[in-house]
């Protein structure tokens, strides 16, 4: 997790710096900076950076001060990294933006424990001792299909409601208060891989499918969106669940192939030919493919290999020059 932390007084940088050094030695990868002895950077352009590349930004002074430097990069709370702010006296940590989602009520809690401070974390369903979908949303890596329904979620369990959750893949421990597992509809949170209409349902989607591609040399990037949402829709699969794009390693620098991961903010996962040749399973063979690659399938057992052995949900579909196949990787899903 990539934490930016920013002060505005040399006190208030003592406390980043060393609140930096404590997270670093928890794991995550930390800068601080002074914004009051460098000059090399704005605190406006800190934290625009800041919005495009870090997990969370923490600000080291007043509240007034920090709203005023993220407003005109706030966006959605699917998209905004988590944003603390901490007195320069270190007395309070104060969960500021994305407390759920982005992880910010975590984050003050844990930041808070290192600097012996008082966590302040005003969301109703944290405030009122209930679960919070969508922070267990995050911490469980699934995607959140529409943030509008979380409002609906959250307002009907602090109304006392109990919720119906439908998933299609198991998940251990007990059920939080407010919540119960079922298998029929109608459901209130639906958690699946599938594209299908959920009605008023919250939907999330675990990041679990591998697909695995071939293209022809020089293929256009629109020829490479195409078979890749061909695939998805043969299956009936949500784009939110794709977590990785594959191939073979002598595709690595096809533009088309970057083109889409770029897109997805995804990296292109790529596999020697005698790596894929040692995965298990009937593939579609084709001997042109072998010719060329050394190996009779790529887009297949790539998909497969990348998915740690998974299932074949999608086998090889192919469109003009371009192949994909999708395979499904475990889902490990507990509350708690």
């Amino acid at each position: 997790m990539k934490i930016d932390l920013i002060a505005f007084t040399d006190a208030g940088f003592e406390l980043a710096d060393r609140l930096a050094a404590l997270l670093a030695e928890e794991g995550e990868e930390t800068w601080a900076f002074n914004a009051h002895a460098d000059k090399s950077l704005s605190a406006d352009e800190w934290t625009r950076r800041g919005f495009e590349t870090a997990a969370a930004l923490v600000y080291v002074g007043a509240c007034g001060i920090a709203v005023r430097k993220i407003a005109p990069c706030v966006r959605s709370k699917l998209a905004d990294p988590a944003v603390l702010v901490i007195d320069e006296k270190g007395q309070f940590v104060i969960s500021l933006l994305s407390g759920h989602v982005g992880g910010a009520n975590d984050l003050a809690l844990r930041a808070a424990r290192l600097l012996n401070a008082i966590p302040v974390v005003t969301t109703a369903t944290d405030v009122n001792g209930l679960f919070a979908i969508d922070a267990w949303a995050a911490r469980q890596g699934l995607a959140i299909a529409d943030s509008k329904r979380i409002k609906r979620v959250s307002g009907r369990l602090l109304a006392g409601e109990t919720l119906r959750v439908r998933s299609e893949f198991p998940i251990a421990g007990t059920p939080p208060k407010g919540f119960v597992l079922v298998e029929e509809e109608p459901w209130d949170v639906l958690i699946s891989c599938r594209a299908a209409e959920a009605g008023e349902a919250l939907r999330l989607v675990p990041r679990c499918l591998s697909v695995g591609m071939g293209a022809r040399r020089g293929i256009e990037p629109e020829a490479v969106r195409a078979c890749f949402r061909a695939a998805l829709e043969k299956g009936g699969l949500d784009p939110l669940a794709v977590k990785s794009v594959c191939t073979i390693d002598l595709k690595k620098d096809e533009g088309g192939l970057l083109a889409l991961c770029r897109e997805l903010g995804l990296d292109l996962r790529c596999y020697a030919a005698e790596e894929l040749l040692a995965v298990e399973g009937d593939f579609t063979a084709s001997t042109f493919v072998k010719s060329v690659t050394g190996v009779d399938n790529v887009c297949e057992r790539s998909a497969v290999l990348d998915s740690g052995g998974g299932r074949l949900l999608v086998p090889k579909t192919a469109l003009n020059g371009v192949t994909a196949a999708i395979a499904m990787g475990e889902v490990s899903l507990k509350f708690n």
